[in-house]
């Protein structure tokens, strides 16, 4: 059957629909200003660029002061089993540390950490008494393999050093060293963070270490002071590992010599 077309309204239709568009456009254009419509945000700031501070002043083109930024080594007299970072002994680690700085330990500052290394193995009190915490692995290199992050206390005192290491060609690295009165030691994708107590009040320091593949080194991306909610500086900050905050969490080292209750018997 052929399609039947549609007839055309005659004029008088379709200025009746003409007339009836206009009403329903008018109602709209009424409707418009109720609630609803949007509304000005008001006037918008003006923008500021930065000044810049002594124009005329050379540039540096070397840092002054070295704060070891990209700093590895090479652990001498440690090896990785088939490059397994799990079968290092982080006991043997700290004393390698240890035996690597005489001038620190031995009869240096912290000769009382070299003194109670001799503790680290024994069980009970003896045993607690040993400066190394337990060690946490988690791949910070991006690697696929996971990292070794240490920590032990620099005696006497309340310094806390913080180790990480990775392993290349069955070698032990270390890509991070850092000391400080540490209040809380985070793990959080490829960064380590550390906080710090501070003298002023209220206000604790924050540094996080970042891995940065082109210098193949945990470098130091920000350095912050942050508000705590008023809470005071703790004259004794524990220098325990705190939980990572990221869902893939650190394991802890199975063989660990210390827990957290070395720390508190440092103090």
């Amino acid at each position: 059957m052929p399609r039947r077309r549609p007839s055309r309204p005659s004029r008088a239709a379709r200025r009746g629909l003409a007339g009836f568009t206009v009403a329903l456009l008018a109602s709209v254009a009424v409707g418009c200003g109720d609630a609803g419509e949007l509304q000005g945000a008001g006037a918008t700031p003006t923008a500021i660029s930065p000044d810049k501070l002594w124009p005329d002043l050379t540039p540096a083109s070397s840092p002054a002061f070295d704060i070891g930024e990209v700093d590895t080594e090479v652990v001498k007299g440690i090896t990785v089993p088939d490059g397994d970072i799990r079968e290092v002994d982080p006991v043997a680690v700290v004393r390698q540390e240890i035996a690597a700085h005489p001038g620190d330990y031995a009869e240096g500052t912290y000769k009382e950490t070299a003194r109670r290394m001799a503790d680290c193995g024994r069980s009970g009190a003896a045993g607690s008494r040993c400066p190394v915490l337990r060690a946490y692995y988690r791949d910070l290199t991006g690697d696929g393999h996971d990292d070794l992050t240490l920590g032990f206390r620099q005696l006497p005192g309340n310094l806390t050093a913080v180790r990480v290491y990775t392993v290349r060609k069955d070698r032990l690295v270390e890509v991070m060293a850092y000391e400080d009165a540490v209040s809380g030691v985070e793990l959080t994708g490829r960064s380590v963070i550390i906080r710090a107590p501070s003298e002023v009040a209220g206000y604790e320091y924050r540094l996080q270490w970042t891995w940065d593949q082109q210098q193949r080194a945990m470098l130091l991306t920000h350095d912050e002071m942050l508000r705590t909610g008023g809470r005071k500086p703790s004259p004794h900050p524990s220098a325990s590992p705190a939980p990572a905050s990221s869902s893939a969490s650190p394991s802890p080292s199975p063989s660990a010599s210390a827990s957290s209750s070395a720390s508190a018997s440092g103090r």
